[in-house]
């Protein structure tokens, strides 16, 4: 078989799995939300409310999709594609599992984790463009501040990467798996652990980070003007953000597939599923537990805290390596 032709394959394949955990991580979201606040969460649409994504999805294309006359027509209508595209090209690279045959992903480059920040890095253009074309003083204002915040956390974000690769000595994600065979990074990186789960929770604009969608000083951020499908595709692209952010957990300090206690009577994907799932459960927990932050003191705590003991950590982790030789 060409490989052109195994690459189209696993990609349908992949994009189809992607986008299925997608709709149903929204939905236990909700149940999962239902259940902290002593509710039942969605449950009419279909048995125990699992058709309830479906119709999410069903009520969002049957609704009007409009343009302002201020908008910038091109880039109004490509903002959204820009987010959805850069939220899942990362998956291209992105290691599940491993074989006899190999590693479990579409493509194993050697630099992995530059390919996941150059990607990453990119889906601010969506949102910042989403505001600036729409072509509405509120737009404008939703965007740089999400603009900003995105920027300030992914110095420190990383940060937290680069000390991981110094304990690993590779760029490769499925290097850095295998050099956590003894021991998972969480423990020797424990600083850089939590400075990127802070840090991803901010990157992905979620709760107590989610000036994105702070209605009362932002009338629904970027968005503002957007409906129907393009609407959707921004929180399409947010979810998946949540899914890749979790991965990149899982494979930088959880371990990736390699089984806890020697647990192997699971296969390593699922035990790589199973940690991605546990990192979302645990972004849900915050989403109902934490109030919404003021920006001044987002900002605040991305450069004054989080940035100087994200570099603190990194000089540490350096000294520490180069004296053992």
């Amino acid at each position: 078989m060409p490989l052109w032709l195994v690459v189209l394959i696993k990609s349908a394949i992949l994009l189809f799995v992607v986008i299925t955990t997608f709709a149903y991580a929204m939905l236990a979201e909700r149940k999962i939300l239902g259940w902290m606040q002593m509710r039942p969460g969605p449950n009419r649409v279909g048995p125990w409310g699992l058709l309830q994504p479906a119709a999410d999805a069903a009520k969002l294309m049957l609704k009007e999709d409009l343009t302002p006359r201020t908008a910038d027509p091109l880039l109004y209508r490509l903002a959204p594609f820009i987010s959805l595209l850069t939220a899942f090209s990362v998956y291209a690279i992105i290691p599940f599992g491993e074989s006899a045959g190999g590693i479990w992903a579409i493509g194993n480059v050697n630099a992995g984790i530059l390919f996941l920040l150059a990607i990453m890095s990119l889906g601010v253009y969506g949102i910042s463009l989403g505001g600036w074309a729409s072509g509405s003083k509120y737009p404008l204002l939703g965007s740089v501040r999400s603009t900003a915040q995105m920027i300030s956390y992914e110095l420190a974000m990383g940060l937290s990467f680069v000390g991981v690769l110094i304990v690993a000595g590779t760029t490769s994600l499925d290097g850095i798996v295998t050099a956590q065979q003894r021991l998972w990074f969480f423990i020797p990186q424990f600083v850089a652990f939590v400075v990127y789960v802070v840090t991803a929770v901010a990157e992905t604009n979620r709760a107590p980070f989610d000036l994105v969608e702070a209605e009362t000083e932002l009338v629904a951020g970027f968005h503002t003007e957007y409906s129907g499908l393009r609407f959707g595709l921004f929180f399409i692209a947010e979810y998946v953000n949540m899914l890749t952010v979790s991965c990149i957990a899982s494979l930088l300090f959880l371990g990736g597939w390699d089984a806890p206690f020697g647990w192997t009577w699971l296969p390593g994907v699922v035990w790589f599923l199973l940690k991605v799932a546990a990192f979302m459960f645990f972004y849900m927990w915050l989403r109902a537990t934490l109030p919404r932050i003021r920006y001044d003191r987002l900002m605040a705590f991305g450069w004054k805290v989080l940035l100087p003991i994200a570099t603190l950590n990194l000089l540490v982790t350096a000294v520490v390596v180069a004296l053992r030789g």
